[in-house]
């Protein structure tokens, strides 16, 4: 069957996109998206149910789609007839900010540059990254103090920072801890970009701040670019300067820039939500906290990546963490042609967002989806194999998160230093307060009451 009566015979018995309920066009211009904001799982599950797995958005005076389900989410992810690009939806949220990262490019020029920065995620340099991985933990949680109201998101971010600065950056050894604050808030202006109402520089709003980021960010690697090209050493920008692939593509320097920023962005920000949640539901599930510590001590202190990857208790915990909360609950597209999800027409030029976290918390594909039940990954049940985009924490198709092992890696080693050290708790009732604008992350900064082994 040719590409042409393939496409014929999928449009052929197809719906247009329903039109939106006046009860869910939201306010003038911003639309849905402080509904969204409120509940994000609440606006998915009343669009699910009026709509199906295509339902209709309003956001920043234009008219999208929403896209629920495995199935729907698959379609697009898979992306069979190239109908939905990245770069177009992204920098309409970040893209000033993030542009030119692996997230915004499309197509052959994506593959050519994936193809490149997989050589940055190989099996010996992600055993290189963990060997430096303990001593920065280690050095990051020296000033840790137990406390009954830890701020466990807020150490966490300053911790995988601190990570990010010596993986990423070989340790930055001449730059202070004020200048490394600076640094974070800039990427911290720049993920709030998302979730700014006025698009253009304007003082004093998310965008404008977001400017000054990414010229905070500009500045502080181009200080370091000349002295990573010149000397090869086992840290990310140092690789990224280097790596070469086998037909002699490179990155010049502006790749390795806008690179960095989107990598750095991406490893902190995720890693810390993943870490931060998997705290809280040890905090309330004591059992299960004290299963991840015996397999931690049972560990020297500084484990290979396989020893790493071989704690069974902890990767059941983290998978759990991602599902109940992913650090990317939403990703974005846009169609450049017209195109069919689930036997309903997209028109060309749609916004597309694609519900990952609702997903992950559908009953017809998990059991009782609100709880926290790490064993629901276990060989036993596996139920994230009930459909195949069931679990999509790290995305999917050729823009699946390219870091996810390295991520893996960087929050069991956390995990592993923090459960020989501490025990802690969290109140079993305790719901955090979650700022949904951009990354979710909870406003109150978690605190957990630690305690010292």
């Amino acid at each position: 069957m040719t590409a042409e009566i393939a496409a014929a015979k999928k449009t052929a018995d197809t719906r247009p996109m329903p039109a939106l309920h006046p009860d869910d066009r939201g306010l003038p211009v911003v639309g849905q998206l402080l509904a969204y904001a409120r509940d994000p799982v609440g606006l998915y599950r009343r669009h699910y149910e009026r709509y199906g797995p295509v339902a209709p958005f309003s956001s920043l005076g234009r008219n999208a789609a929403m896209l629920l389900g495995p199935d729907a989410c698959g379609e697009a992810l898979q992306n069979r007839d190239k109908a939905f690009a990245n770069e177009p939806a992204w920098a309409r949220l970040v893209g000033p900010f993030f542009h030119r990262g692996l997230m915004l490019i499309d197509f052959d020029e994506h593959l050519v540059h994936r193809r490149i920065m997989q050589e940055a995620f190989t099996r010996p340099r992600l055993e290189a990254y963990t060997r430096r991985l303990h001593p920065a933990i280690e050095r990051g949680m020296a000033t840790w103090v137990a406390d009954e109201e830890f701020p466990a998101y807020r150490r966490l971010k300053q911790l995988t920072l601190d990570i990010a600065a010596d993986l990423f950056m070989g340790g930055a050894r001449d730059t202070g801890q004020a200048e490394m604050d600076r640094v974070n808030r800039a990427f911290v202006a720049c993920v709030q970009a998302a979730a700014g109402i006025v698009r253009a520089r304007v003082p004093l709003t998310r965008w404008g701040r977001a400017y000054r980021g990414r010229e905070v960010l500009e500045s502080f690697l181009r200080h370091y670019l000349p002295a990573k090209r010149a000397h090869r050493t086992d840290d990310i920008f140092s690789v990224l300067c280097h790596i070469e692939t086998d037909r002699g593509d490179r990155f010049t320097d502006d790749d390795v820039i806008n690179h960095m920023v989107f990598l750095m962005m991406a490893a902190h920000d995720t890693s810390t939500i993943t870490a931060s949640t998997m705290l809280q539901y040890l905090g309330q599930h004591p059992a299960w906290q004290e299963r991840c510590r015996a397999e931690a001590l049972a560990l020297g202190p500084a484990p290979s990546a396989a020893r790493l990857e071989g704690l069974v208790a902890v990767d059941l915990v983290m998978r759990e963490a991602l599902r109940l909360r992913a650090p990317v609950p939403v990703v974005v597209r846009h169609t450049v042609k017209d195109t069919v999800v689930q036997g309903v027409r997209i028109p060309a030029d749609t916004a597309v967002a694609l519900g990952i976290q609702f997903t992950h918390l559908m009953e017809d594909y998990w059991t009782n989806p609100m709880v926290f039940d790490p064993d629901r990954f276990a060989p036993a049940r596996r139920e994230d194999r009930s459909h195949r985009f069931a679990w999509l924490p790290f995305g999917g198709g050729v823009h699946k998160c390219i870091g996810m092992h390295f991520a893996g890696l960087e929050v069991k080693a956390i995990m592993h230093r923090l459960l020989r050290a501490y025990h802690w708790r969290v109140d079993p009732g305790y719901r955090p307060p979650m700022d949904n604008h951009s990354l979710p992350f909870p406003k109150d900064g978690l605190p957990i009451t630690l305690v010292r082994n």
